[in-house]
């Protein structure tokens, strides 16, 4: 804390330095979401490269004013909750001051924008963003206030924990960890109890995009137990985006990416590949719309895409086909395929990329 209390100490000694010699002070910001400030490293994914180019938040031009007050703000509540120990959800800090901040999604940038500024990882800075995920299975820790929780699979899941730097003792027995995109699919899953019935193992979904706590927790559970997480996603160009999110982290949060990724995942399903071999019929597939194409076409540039064979000639199938599969296809095939045959047969044969 004495370290996060010093690098703000320093940023408004430097806007007093600025004022003191009649200088209109500047906040100087990496820009985060310029690709050219990222490179593709294999064993950590999207990060940061040290020399990245910058922009500059001044306090007297009148666009960027009043983000250079917001940034002043924010920095002063979390100098006052380091200092006090007390912790609070991006959402707490905007409904401290709805007017001033305006949206959420302007304090959710401030807070990534200074945790990249000060060098300091967010939960450093006494932020908690509220959790979505939610996990089952073999699986049980002890919570930052001392609460035991059991994760070993029944009819409802445990939400992932919002300090996952303060959960300690974990146990688990699992063989392996299985990343799920929807809630809808893992709840599909808990129904048919498939944590049991295969063999021991952990379930997480981030319901969507996944919030950094489920990615915090899915890397603490890399570390922890070093067992193979494999990916259950839609068979589109959004169900992929969020796998790589996982595996290799996010453009905007390269500057945490040693705490966020996990780039030894496997994609497991549903693999465009698969419908064919599935002999999925056209009528249940979903054709592309633009947006679909371009995204799709942005993701077979990325840097990490080169390194994948495997997954780019799936992407391959997937740009010929113009369509996609939600995992809800395979009821087309029966209620319980996927429970019952796909994943069994997929974990049994290796039949992950």
């Amino acid at each position: 804390s004495s370290e996060v209390l010093k690098a703000i100490e320093n940023v408004i000694e430097g806007v007093f330095k600025s004022l003191a010699q009649k200088k209109a002070p500047v906040l100087t910001l990496a820009k985060r979401s310029d690709w050219r400030n990222i490179e593709f490293k294999d064993s950590v994914g999207l990060q940061m490269i040290p020399r990245c180019t910058t922009r500059q938040i001044r306090s007297d031009c009148p666009s960027s004013a009043p983000t250079f007050a917001l940034m002043l703000k924010i920095l002063s509540m979390i100098y006052k909750m380091v200092q006090s120990n007390t912790y609070a959800t991006k959402r707490d800090i905007y409904y401290s001051d709805t007017l001033l901040f305006g949206s959420q999604s302007v304090v959710d940038n401030i807070i990534n924008d200074i945790s990249c500024m000060l060098k300091i990882p967010r939960r450093s800075l006494h932020i908690l963003s509220t959790t979505k995920g939610f996990v089952a299975g073999n699986l049980s820790y002890t919570d930052e206030d001392g609460t035991k929780v059991n994760c070993t699979c029944s009819a409802t899941a445990v939400t992932v924990p919002s300090n996952v730097e303060g959960i300690k003792n974990l146990i688990s027995h699992a063989k392996f960890m299985l990343i799920v995109e929807k809630d809808a699919t893992f709840q599909r899953l808990l129904d048919d109890d498939f944590c049991n019935k295969l063999s021991p193992c952990i379930m997480i979904t981030g319901r969507g995009v996944p919030d950094l706590n489920t990615r915090l927790f899915v890397r603490k559970l890399w570390d922890s137990f070093q067992i193979p997480i494999f990916t259950l996603m839609d068979a589109d160009p959004h169900g992929v985006e969020i796998m790589c999110v996982y595996k290799y982290g996010s453009v905007s949060m390269s500057f945490e990416a040693h705490h966020l990724t996990v780039p030894s995942i496997k994609w497991l399903g549903l693999l465009p590949s698969d419908l064919e071999r599935l002999n999925i019929r056209k009528d249940v597939l979903i054709p592309f719309t633009k947006q679909d194409q371009n995204k799709l076409a942005s993701i077979q540039k990325r840097p990490y895409i080169a390194c994948q064979p495997t997954w780019k000639k799936e992407l391959e199938i997937m740009a010929a086909s113009k369509l996609k599969a939600e995992i809800q296809v395979l009821t087309s095939l029966s209620s319980d395929y996927l429970s019952r045959v796909y994943l069994p047969n997929k974990l049994q044969f290796g039949g992950w990329l």
